[in-house]
């Protein structure tokens, strides 16, 4: 199995693409900041299911990284991630430099405003995030000129937004979205998993039995997915809730009658760590009788 290429520029990146640029070959893109774990192998394995040509990017974009965040201390493991991507049959790897994705400077650039849905739940919390995020995502769509994307919908909110963007903004790329990859007591496959103490690791499971819990009450009705979510996450000890919803698939607000497909989506600090979490939910009432 031949190693990726590797490209550090836009000009290696054009060319190790020329190829399939010329023969009309489909490009598949996965976006990542790195510390790659099974989780990204999944997205690679569809994006290889997708497309003809596999590009997966490793940047850690310092425009979504708020006051006081961890950009510096993010993980970064370049010669585990390029290993991964060459067990994964990646064709190219884009690992650029801070330059040369913002080569007027980081605090001159244009920026993507997410518009209202960016204020909401992490954007509330992160009041840049997101902006960071569609900047970002929208220079890789413009640099790489994937026909599809694929992303892990761990951060639900980042997926909806990026759909967005695609739409309002008339963006030539196909967004797929990946279910989320979990470890086997449950807890949501993050890079950020390495900060947890082994204590903290088990703590934080109670987000993922929280939300199995009140996604099992979605027959009943929203309220009670939301209560018993709840009656779970609030006595978990060493968590500390942001936030617990259940959303419409666009992020918008469930009233007590709703149903159809919603989504419950946490975020919480275990420690220092801040954790995300999702699970889908069937408002739907049993057929009568049963």
């Amino acid at each position: 199995m031949p190693a990726p290429v590797v490209a550090r520029t836009r000009a290696e990146l054009d060319a190790a693409l020329r190829g399939a640029r010329h023969d009309g070959s489909t490009v598949a893109l996965v976006p990542t900041m790195g510390a790659l774990h099974d989780g990204h192998a999944a997205l690679v394995r569809q994006a290889r299911d997708l497309g003809d040509v596999a590009v997966v990017s490793i940047f850690v974009n310092p425009t979504q990284f708020g006051p006081g965040e961890d950009l510096e201390a993010y993980p970064r493991t370049p010669d585990a991630d390029l290993a991964l991507c060459e067990r994964e049959d990646v064709d190219v790897v884009f690992m650029p430099s801070v330059e040369e994705m913002y080569p007027g400077g980081v605090e001159s650039s244009v920026m993507v405003d997410p518009g209202p849905l960016g204020t909401i739940l992490e954007g509330a919390a992160r009041p840049t995030h997101f902006r960071g995020v569609l900047t970002v995502v929208a220079k890789l769509f413009a640099v790489v000129r994937p026909d599809v994307a694929v992303f892990g919908e761990k951060d639900f909110q980042q997926l909806a937004l990026i759909r967005r963007m695609v739409r309002d903004l008339g963006l030539d790329v196909r967004i797929e979205g990946h279910h989320i990859v979990r470890e086997d007591d449950g807890l949501a496959l993050s890079s950020r998993n390495t900060y947890l103490s082994a204590e903290e690791h088990q703590q934080a499971l109670a987000l993922s039995r929280a939300l199995q819990a009140g996604a099992a009450e979605g027959a009943v009705g929203p309220v009670a997915v939301l209560k018993t979510a709840w009656d779970v996450l609030g006595d978990a000890p060493g968590v500390q809730p942001d936030y617990l919803v259940l959303t419409d698939a666009y992020l918008g607000d469930v009233p007590p009658d709703f149903t159809g497909e919603a989504r419950l989506v946490v975020a919480a600090k275990v420690g220092t760590t801040r954790l995300l979490d999702n699970l889908p939910v069937s408002l739907t009432p049993p057929p009568e009788g049963r």
